[in-house]
């Protein structure tokens, strides 16, 4: 499977200790099978004037062999994972996490939840006539170097 990440650099050989904590889906490097979400996330890049690379890589596991988690929905359990990771509480063991991205429109209900403002239920309510883009959270360095492989980068 083709996978995308984009960055202000190309990036062959990624490298967990480099991930920022308090993400979606915790430590670990994103990515996303939809090439055109890739590209819009690289434009932020381009705004702030730094150059921005697509980053295209080859995907290829067997799940059975890894400790996987895929959220298909935004819901209850995707809301309990995202705040725990998003507060660094998170203490599982995935190596791979699957699931919608808190995109902009996302993460408007989300700080309405974290801030009490709001309950899950509410939250959820909001979010299930979303429809999640993807994002591939990989948080094992040994699935990134057994499984990932860099094919090309593209100037964007």
């Amino acid at each position: 499977m083709k996978l995308y990440h984009s960055s202000p650099l190309t990036i062959e050989h990624p490298d967990i200790s480099f991930s920022r904590e308090f993400l979606d889906f915790g430590k670990g490097f994103y990515l996303t099978s939809l090439e055109e979400q890739a590209r819009q996330y690289g434009n932020r890049f381009i705004r702030r004037e730094v150059e921005a690379w697509l980053n295209i890589y080859e995907f290829d596991i067997n799940p059975a062999d890894w400790k996987v988690l895929v959220f298909n929905h935004y819901d209850m359990d995707w809301l309990a994972f995202v705040t725990q990771c998003r507060r660094g509480e998170d203490n599982s063991d995935y190596d791979l996490v699957i699931g919608g991205i808190a995109n902009d429109k996302v993460i408007r209900t989300l700080e309405l939840y974290f801030s009490g403002d709001i309950t899950a239920e509410t939250a959820i309510g909001k979010l299930k006539y979303e429809k999640p883009n993807n994002q591939y959270c990989i948080r094992s360095q040994r699935m990134l170097d057994e499984c990932l492989k860099h094919k090309n980068s593209v100037k964007l």
